[in-house]
């Protein structure tokens, strides 16, 4: 093990930066401007047309107030798919014609680089696994000597604490003493993620010029962080430089149809994203690399007045911080053909509810943050993206509803609606059939094109096609995708709008770890999650076939989608079909036939760590009966960490009666609740008290002894 003095963290606030330096005000780029002509232009001219054949469609016979409200929420969902379609046109016009090489590694770094994994309540056998083999894999491209490696644990869980601080030690003994790997852990995870980087920032940040922040389902190659090193140095201007990761290691089938997507249709999308954000771009809180002291001078997230879920804490901190370090004048951008950059998704369907539960509320923030002075119109087109994201799913449902009672009143109902001239007789509510028809293809056109942008670059690109099995393979994967996405989508359209209204009646989402590994969620879970949606979906089922079956046959996708929702977040959940998917060549991807460096030796070294946990062990039984490890505890313990005195809270009161009261160690690991365990591993004095406990065969002895 090493001696306790290599576990300390590094010295702190070591500045090296010139505080003159302002970033320079970059000329007019005619380039993205271009791009956002074309992008939002030609999204405008698509929408422009789409209402302009809507106000045909309902115009037929006058238009009433519910008309009215057709043609507005038809407009606004029809705008979103609108630049969805013009970004990923003009994304696959730039990866087919001018999309650059991979920049070769450069010869050396001149500055340090951390590189910070911020982690709350994971598998350490996962995390510590993952770092390690992108410490390897940075090493390896022989500039290793300018990155240094960052922990930064918000454990709230006594039992996880405890085995990250195991899997470090473990960890530091693989690699060696002198490797500049530390662990630091937080007793109190204040303002969550933000906080947690925040508070590394403060303390450390004046050591690195840039830091390089990943999450706990992150992996990228050493030829990747080397790059956005060296792209950091050669811009002094630059703020942030996002990446573009790709989803990897996925096996339910849930998952590897999100895996299938984000890399066959993902890098269309993020090249037309690119192309317009230009330098003044957004950040996805991870895999990127930031100037560290620009975010520390400028990216203070605010503290919105009120309760959750509209005040306090920024949760979508990235966005906000984006915003702000472009506000001073530094620019954030994207690499999107940088390669080597991935992360994990969530294995089923309500696990990806559960985040984006969280993602929606963080979104939902921004409407008080989109009015503050200063900030870029391109940072408020990002927040207002990300807000209408969400509301989105309400729009459309909407959409679909008034759509029903217009068609119901057709079919039942006298009229009842008059314009707003003079008339002696009601409009009746009629439309143009053939139009309609007309417009629906073409918003199913709009709506499928980008994929099949990325589904054609995918056939082109010989690497991509092979590694996806084939040009056949490729073609009834992305069919398969479709139809999944197309059952999938009136799911998600009910679970946001459910968040969307959650929250305004004022409920807030916490911050649950997020599942990562592969594993069905028991039925009886899923039949209570979905049984709404189900009961929606037969009731729009039954509503269609009173009107007319040609209305069941234009809405059979939504319908479907509901009808089978318990099904298919059931099967799309489990491991089995997956695999089986993959075996057969299906939903495959060139990184899945030929898996990353990085990814390989992970899965190697969870696999000797004895496989990644889903239950630790007892922390505190782990700590009491390992002394190597009550040092490297003691060590990892910052001097302000011990309880001061005349301060106690209840779990620590709690916690010393507890352990005053018990006459063996087994008596006090029964009685110990969680969070009177992690108030013993923040205090000196309890875990004196704890490893000063005789173990009940030591007891019995010693009695035996004494008779």
């Amino acid at each position: 093990m090493p001696p306790e003095s290599t576990l300390a963290m590094p010295e702190q606030g070591l500045r090296r930066y010139d505080p003159a330096h302002r970033p320079t005000r970059r000329s007019f780029d005619l380039a993205t401007w271009f791009a956002r002509l074309m992008i939002f232009g030609g999204g405008l001219l698509v929408t422009v047309y789409g209402a302009t054949e809507m106000y045909g469609v309902v115009s037929v016979g006058g238009v009433t107030l519910l008309k009215w409200a057709l043609l507005f929420l038809f407009v606004a969902n029809f705008s979103w798919i609108a630049l969805a379609f013009t970004s990923g046109l003009y994304g696959f016009l730039w990866m087919l014609f001018f999309a650059p090489k991979t920049p070769a590694l450069p010869g050396g770094l001149k500055a340090k680089t951390a590189v910070v994994m911020p982690i709350y309540n994971e598998a350490p056998s996962r995390v510590f696994a993952a770092v390690q083999a992108i410490y390897e894999d940075v090493q390896a491209t022989g500039v290793g000597d300018s990155f240094e490696w960052f922990f930064l644990s918000d454990t709230t869980n006594p039992d996880v604490f405890v085995a990250e601080e195991h899997a470090f030690v473990l960890m530091r003994e693989r690699l060696g003493a002198d490797v500049p790997v530390f662990y630091r852990h937080r007793p109190q995870n204040t303002a969550r993620k933000a906080g947690n980087i925040a508070d590394f920032v403060t303390r450390w940040g004046g050591r690195y010029e840039h830091m390089v922040v990943l999450d706990a389902d992150s992996f990228m190659l050493g030829h990747a962080i080397v790059t956005l090193a060296a792209a950091m140095e050669a811009d002094p201007d630059a703020g942030i430089i996002q990446t573009l990761p790709l989803i990897i290691n996925r096996n339910t089938l849930f998952a590897r149809v999100q895996q299938f997507a984000a890399r066959i249709y993902g890098p269309v999308i993020a090249a037309g994203l690119s192309a317009w954000m230009g330098r003044d771009g957004n950040y996805w809180g991870h895999n990127a690399i930031i100037r560290t002291k620009a975010f520390a001078d400028h990216c203070g997230l605010p503290h919105l007045a009120g309760r959750p879920p509209f005040g306090g804490h920024v949760l979508s901190h990235d966005f906000v911080e984006a915003a702000f370090i472009r506000r001073a004048g530094y620019a954030v951008y994207m690499l999107p053909v940088l390669g080597g950059s991935y992360e994990e998704s969530p294995p089923s369907l309500i696990d990806l509810s559960a985040r984006d539960r969280r993602w929606c509320q963080g979104n939902l923030q921004h409407l008080r943050i989109l009015p503050a002075k200063g900030l870029h119109p391109a940072s408020r087109q990002h927040f207002a993206t990300g807000i209408f994201a969400y509301l989105a799913s309400p729009l459309w449902m909407m959409q679909l509803i008034v759509g029903l009672v217009l068609v119901l009143q057709a079919s039942y109902i006298k009229p009842e609606y008059f314009t707003n001239e003079f008339t002696i007789l009601p409009a009746f509510p009629r439309f143009d059939a053939q139009r309609s028809l007309e417009l629906f293809a073409l918003t199913m056109v709009i709506l499928l094109l980008p994929k099949i942008f990325g589904l054609l670059l995918s056939l082109i690109q010989t690497e991509t096609r092979r590694g996806s099995g084939g040009a056949i393979r490729l073609i009834l994967s992305a069919v398969f995708e479709i139809i999944m996405s197309a059952l999938l989508a009136p799911i998600m359209m009910l679970i946001q709008t459910g968040h969307v209204v959650h929250f305004v009646f004022g409920f807030d989402t916490g911050w649950d770890p997020q599942r990562r590994d592969d594993g069905s969620i028991p039925f009886m879970a899923i039949v209570r999650r979905h049984r709404s949606h189900v009961l929606m979906g037969l009731l729009t089922l039954i509503s269609g076939l009173l009107i007319s079956p040609s209305l069941v046959a234009w809405m059979s996708p939504t319908i479907a989608g509901l009808v089978l929702a318990i099904f298919l977040s059931w099967a799309t959940g489990l491991l089995s079909v997956g695999l089986f998917l993959r075996r057969i060549g299906l939903l495959t991807t060139p990184e899945e036939k030929v898996k990353p460096s990085v990814v390989v030796r992970a899965n190697a070294l969870i696999a000797e760590m004895g496989g990644a946990r889903d239950e630790p062990e007892d922390g505190l039984a782990l700590l009491y009966a390992d002394p190597h490890l009550q040092t490297a505890h003691t060590a990892f313990m910052p001097r302000d960490r011990s309880r001061k005195r005349g301060v106690m809270t209840a779990e620590w009161a709690l916690a010393y009666s507890k352990l005053n009261d018990a006459e063996t160690v087994e008596d006090a690991l029964a009685w110990l609740k969680p969070k009177e365990r992690m108030a013993i591993l923040n205090d000196g004095t309890l875990l004196r008290m704890l490893f000063a406990l005789p173990r009940m065969e030591t007891a019995i002895e010693a009695q035996r002894a004494v008779g």
